[in-house]
Formats: C-alpha cells, structure tokens, sequence
C-alpha cells in the first residue's frame, strides 16, 4: 500500500533587534536585547525540539548576536544601571527615569497578574500628571520592589522554577538588595545560555539557522536607491543617490564569516531584511552560495506579473527560481497563516487557536493534493514580539502547536533548506524590487525625516571616502572601526522609526543613535562634526500632528480607559499639540484616536478636564465620513445609542464603534472623516480644521502591520 502523501510545512523565526549600542557611551541606549533574551530567545528553541518531528528554521541577526556576546562581556543598558543602584541611594532624576520606563511591558499578561507590580503601576498612574509628586511619595522598598519586579516578569516561564527567580515570585514584595543583584546576575547566566543552544541544537540536525545579512540593512536600497521608484514611481527621493553595491556584499560576506565562526560552517539560506529583495540583490546572493531564501507572497505575485506570467495559474505554496540566479530557492510567505499566529490566535484559547490552524492547513493541503510532493506551506514570523500578548508568553501555545503539529500524519515539518532540496522549483524571468510591507520600500525611504537620514549617511560616508584618499596613511584600525559605524548606520531599524508610519516611546533614543554612530566616525578621524548631526532628525512629539494605526484595535466600549494598553496600537490625533500651533486658547478636545479591527472601525474622544461636556445638554458631537456616513448626538442628554451598525458611549471619555461594511461596502478602503463640536449650534471645534483625517483600511484577510 503506498504511504499517504504529506503536506509539507517549513516554520521560520526570525529573531532580530536593532543595533542598540552607543559608541559614545559604551552602553546599550535601551534594554530590548537583554530583556526579550530573557523571554524569547532561548525558550523558542527549547520549545520547538521538544517534540521528535519538529523541524524549524531560526533565523538569527548576526548583530542581534553580537549584542547578546556584549552583555556577556560585562557591557550594560542604562535600565540595567538603573535595576544596580541601591534604592536608598536614587537621586531625583533616576528615579524619575524609573517611573518613565519601568512599567514598559505589557499590563494585562505582564504586570496586572502580580500583586504588588499592579499595586506600584497603580500608584505611578494616580499621579502621572505629577511625577515630581509621585517621586515623594515611593518608599526605598516600593523603589526597589520595581527595580525587581521589572526585570523578573521578562524571565520566561520556562526558567521561572529556577533559583533564584522561583523564591523571588514566591516572595512577591519587600526584596532585599541582595535578592535584587542576584536576580541581575541570573539574567546573564541565562543570555549566557542563548548561542551555545543554538550551536547544540544546529550541530545535531534538530534545528536549521539561517541569517540575515549583518545590520539588517535594506540590500535594494544599498545596492541603488533608485529601486524603491519600481513600486511608486513618483516617490520623493533624498537628494544624493545611495548606490553602494560593495556596502551590499559586505554585509552579506561578513554575515557569512560571522555564521561560520558560530556554527563551523557556512549558511545555506537567509531571511533578507524585512524580505526585501531585487533582482541585483538574488545576484549576490547566488554569488555568494546561499541556497535559498524567502520573501512574501505579494512579491510572488508582482514578479509573476512582471515575468508575464498568470499569477492566477500559479501557487505560492512552492518554490521558485529567478533565471539570473537559478541556482537560489525563492519561498513565499502565506501571509495568512504567518499572521494568524502574529495576530490573532493571541486572544484565543490555545487549543481553538493551535486547532484552527491545523484545519487551515489541511484544507490548503486538499486544495494542493494533486502536486503535494512539490509542495510546501511557509510560515515566516517575528520569534520575540508576538509573546507577551499570549497568555504565559505562548509556552502553552507552542507546546500544544508543536506537539499537534508534528504528530499530525497529514503533515510533515520541514526545514527550508529540505524544501530547498525537494522541490523542483519554476522560474522567473524578472524579480520584483520590494518588501514584505505592502510590497515597496516606502517604511524606509520616501518621507522627509526618512530622506534626511540617506542623505546625512551618504555624506558621512563619502567624508570617509575622501578621508582615505587624502590621507592613505591613516591607522586600518582606526579606518574598521569607523566603517563599522556605516555599516550600522546602513540599518533598517533607524529609518523604520522615523516617518509617520510607527511611533514608538522610544523615537528619540533611535534619532540619537543613528547620529551618534554617523557622529562617531567624525571623532574618530578628528573631523568637525556637522552641526545637522546635533539636530533631530524627528519631529518634536509636540509637532506630530496625527499617527496612523500600527495594529488592529478592539477596545471594550464602555466610555472608560478600560486598561493602559485598550487603544494600543490605534492612529491618533494630539488636538492640545495642535492647540499650541494654532494658539487657540479655549480647547475642548484634548486627543482623538481612531481604530479598526476585522469588524468594526473606532473612535475615542478625550476631552480637556475644564471643559464641562454636559453642559446645557446642548453640546453636540457631530461625526462625518465625508458625506458617506454622517452621525450627531448629545452626550450630555443621552450618554448611550446602540443603533443598526452605529454605538457610542459617554462615561469619561466617549467611545464609538462604527461597523465597517457601512463606511465602505466592501468593508475595506480609504476613509476619510472628521469630528466637530458645537453648543447649542454654535461652532466650538472641527478636527481637523481643513480637510480629513485619512485611513487605509485593509481587506480582512490582509494583515499590515507586522513588524520586526
């Protein structure tokens, strides 16, 4: 009897952070590197060889290993210097630096379940408005109670029966300092553990490591800049072209040399930068070896169009070749099933979650039946961030995924270099020049701020070029280390922080590192910095008028902040920072957000604590999407409406949820609206004054915002 074919599936985590390191200061600027090792990077492959028929791909950053190396060396972040200081002996403003950032994890699966984590969040709240009064009211315990507890809610479950995290949990509150500098010492002893797991676990065959090319820089845009106009031809460009094809194959080579120094050989594939590729960079990449590597499924079908082939008579469930570099495998990430574990399954039960997913997979497997032996599923994702938004960090989804996922007898796991191996690939004659968000390269090029930074990297660089040339002699040590500070500043992460398209608490500190690295090179040959790399590249916060929305919201409608992070990841609209542009003295609302998810679209409005909203009860909100949809009501007469596809609520903010499908029949689209405020008929406030806010909403089954 012939054995039942299987649907082959090939699992990519991709583990990456930015380039963290002040060369100034010798310090890490923020502690993402330290705190996600603690939570993610070495639990995930524990997790995924626990099982006997996994097999999973870990994709690693060359220079997200280098700053895991530094932290076992004796280099520290500021929050860590921070977590080190006896509580007694905080000044004023590293304590006030503590209540800033010390509660920067996620409330409902990271501080709300911990008594006294709540009870020190709770209190930061209360006085928010004052921090200098918070400050006084903080004992030395509470102090170093929070030095503790934010560093041991990053320590995964899977090491929290280890001592001495277990007695710390055990203990709860009132830590000694000796508990407290034991806790940080255990922190390294466990980053410590990170890349010999992963040699182990590559060594014996039960995981794949593939790489990223060194800094995690756009290769497309080193290589020519110019290839971000194949995806919007009209796109504002920096002033200088950035064409460095030698930048492209440094970061690609030494990548190479990095991985072998690892693993004692070299890698067959690679994750390239937020997927991005071009036709020049597969070249390279051919050139260099690489056997295969992987992208998103909307470059599949741009590059079949562009090859003059139906995209409709062809799967992205396969492999590909381009004809200029045959001898590289192309996957195509499933952008749907990717997401749902990046997104969705977070709020589910874990069994529904792992369940649904199975079932997606066997109907692709049905639909595929006739070619499954040529076949493959691929599943590329962020391997840090998704946790914290599961409960217990995902260990309960994972070991459940796993275990269900490799006893299945419908379903083999693969890795991409087997894929590689097994599937006769088909060719493309043209490779579209894109990134797995939206299929361009507008996160990283295109915007004011975005364009400023390629144009101060391109005349640091073309200083060191001409440094080198008039002065042969100099020192090669001294000429490494300030190439390096290119390299890093050739990043992906600095441009994905500046534009409009993310905000993050933490903008100013990547403002600053980009500059500093730029700046660095200037103080190592003993040149006079440019006064433009001591000036933000970031609009002030106060200046940046409106957000867009970074990930799918749906917040409980009850006209309360129901928790800190209900409205996180919503676009918003800073109305009091506007104010202060437009010298406008009697305000009325002091911030709107706006959000959607699979359903309904959102919005909050926050007013000024002065203004009195039920008034006469003739204060009247008036919402207009641009003719299409127009709804009025009275808060102050009637603080609730639930009608057809319209709700909204007033308690202290008011709260409105609009169903989708009645602002655009499709449910997906560009809307456009605005919100006004009168009294008794009387014009108090439209926003914005002119026009309307803008908001791209995405096909339900399109995911946009995932990040890495």
């Amino acid at each position: 009897m012939l054995e039942k074919k299987k649907l082959k599936v090939a699992l990519l985590w991709h583990m990456h952070q930015p380039y963290y390191f002040n060369p100034e200061t010798q310090k890490f600027q923020i502690p993402w590197v330290r705190l996600h090792g603690l939570k993610d990077y070495l639990d995930m492959p524990l997790a995924a060889t626990r099982q006997k028929n996994t097999r999973v791909t870990f994709n690693l950053v060359p220079s997200l290993l280098d700053q895991i190396e530094l932290y076992c060396q004796g280099y520290t972040d500021n929050f860590q210097d921070l977590s080190l200081i006896p509580a007694r002996d905080l000044n004023f403003d590293q304590k006030r630096e503590i209540l800033n950032n010390f509660f920067s994890a996620y409330y409902p699966y990271m501080i709300k379940p911990y008594p006294r984590y709540r009870q020190l969040y709770k209190k930061r709240e209360n006085c928010k408005a004052d921090l200098n009064l918070a400050i006084k009211t903080f004992s030395s315990s509470e102090w170093r109670d929070l030095q503790v507890w934010s560093n041991l809610v990053w320590i995964d479950p899977v090491f929290r029966n280890e001592e001495p995290v277990a007695e710390l949990f055990a203990k709860g509150k009132d830590f000694t300092e000796d508990e407290k500098k034991n806790l940080l010492d255990f922190q390294i002893e466990l980053l410590r553990r990170i890349i010999p797991e992963y040699q182990k676990l590559y060594k014996s065959g039960q995981i794949e490591v593939s790489f990223s090319p060194y800094y995690h820089p756009i290769l497309p845009l080193l290589i020519d800049t110019g290839s971000a106009r194949e995806a919007i031809p009209d796109l504002e460009m920096p002033q200088n072209r950035f064409s460095y094809p030698a930048d492209a194959e440094w970061h690609i080579t030494e990548a190479i040399n990095r991985f072998h120094k690892l693993f004692d050989r070299k890698p067959d594939g690679i994750w390239p930068s937020e997927g991005s590729v071009s036709e020049e960079t597969l070249k390279l990449f051919s050139e260099n070896n690489i056997r295969w590597i992987a992208t998103d499924q909307d470059i599949l079908n741009y590059s079949l169009i562009k090859s003059g082939m139906n995209p409709k008579k062809y799967t992205q469930h396969t492999a590909y070749i381009y004809k200029e570099a045959p001898q590289t495998s192309l996957f195509f990430r499933d952008q749907g099933l990717s997401d749902r574990i990046g997104f969705v399954y977070s709020s589910w039960d874990h069994i529904r979650a792992v369940d649904d997913f199975i079932l997606s997979l066997k109907e692709l497997g049905r639909f595929l039946k006739d070619n499954l032996d040529n076949m493959v599923i691929p599943i590329i994702l962020d391997g840090e961030n998704a946790w914290e938004y599961y409960k217990n960090d995902g260990t309960d989804f994972l070991n459940y995924f796993y275990q269900t996922l490799s006893g299945d007898n419908e379903i083999e796991m693969i890795t991409f270099s087997e894929a590689a191996e097994q599937i006769k690939p088909t060719m493309l004659s043209d490779l579209y020049a894109g990134s797995w968000i939206n299929h361009n390269f507008k996160i990283w090029i295109g915007h004011q701020e975005d364009n400023t930074a390629w144009d101060l990297l391109y005349n640091t660089r073309k200083m060191l070029t001409d440094f080198q040339e008039r002065k042969p002699e100099t020192d090669s040590t001294l000429l490494e280390q300030a190439w390096r500070q290119i390299y890093i500043a050739e990043g992906s992460d600095w441009c994905w922080w500046l534009g409009d398209d993310h905000v993050s608490e933490y903008n100013f500190e990547f403002d600053l590192l980009f500059r500093k690295h730029l700046g660095f090179i200037y103080n190592l040959l003993n040149q006079k910095l440019p006064s433009r790399l001591e000036q933000p590249i970031h609009k002030d916060k106060a200046d940046m008028m409106m957000i867009s929305p970074e990930a799918l919201v749906t917040p409980v409608l009850d006209g309360r902040i129901t928790d800190y992070y209900e409205w996180s990841g919503a676009g918003y609209l800073i109305c009091s920072r506007l104010n202060q542009a437009m010298h406008k003295s009697n305000q009325v609302l002091y911030q709107l957000f706006f959000a959607f998810d699979y359903d309904r679209f959102y919005i909050r409005l926050d007013f000024e604590k002065e203004f009195d909203l039920v008034g006469s009860g003739k204060i009247k909100i008036n919402i207009d999407f641009r003719d299409l949809f127009i709804k009025e009501f009275y808060p102050g007469i009637k603080k609730r409406e639930i009608s057809g596809d319209f709700e909204y609520i007033y308690d202290k903010i008011i709260e409105i949820g609009i169903n989708r499908k009645s602002l655009l029949p499709d449910g997906f689209g560009k809307i456009e609206f605005s919100v006004a405020i009168s009294d008794d008929d009387k014009s108090l406030e439209r926003w914005p004054a002119d026009g309307w806010i803008t908001v791209d909403i995405p096909e339900c089954k399109k995911e946009i915002f995932w990040q890495v």
